[in-house]
Order: structure tokens, then C-alpha cells, then sequence
């Protein structure tokens, strides 16, 4: 399934909130440096959705297509 995230980064929280059918807010304590905040936010994703998690596109956009399988 390909959801759309909007992402937090450099939050003083780490959760997800869901904004629609396959679109949600999430807020990572990840700093978007190197690519940090995406790797904490694959790792977010695997486990609250409990499957692989890989980001399609918007890898420099606080707005990502994530592919989830599980």
C-alpha cells in the first residue's frame, strides 16, 4: 500500500496521526540531517504498521509517498 506522510522532524514527540484514507502527520525527534529522518522515520513506520517500509519519493520534502508492505 503507498501512503502519503507528512513529516515532523526535530519534534520534542515522536507519534503519527492519521489525516485521511492513506495520508498521515507524523512528528520524529530525528534532526532532517544526512538523511537521518528518513531512516528514524523507516524505522517508525516498520513498526507501527509491522512490514517493510521504504520511501518512495520526497526524500529532501517534509511531504513522502512511502510504499508499506505488511
Amino acid at each position: 500500500m503507498r501512503i502519503k506522510i507528512k513529516l515532523h522532524p526535530n519534534s520534542s514527540r515522536e507519534k503519527i496521526e492519521k489525516i485521511g484514507d492513506d495520508f498521515y502527520e507524523v512528528w520524529l525527534s530525528a534532526k532532517p540531517v544526512n538523511g537521518k529522518a528518513n531512516a528514524t522515520l523507516e524505522k517508525f513506520l516498520k513498526k507501527e504498521f509491522g512490514g517493510k517500509a521504504r520511501i518512495v519519493s520526497g526524500f529532501t520534502s517534509r511531504i513522502k509517498s512511502v510504499e508499506v508492505a505488511g
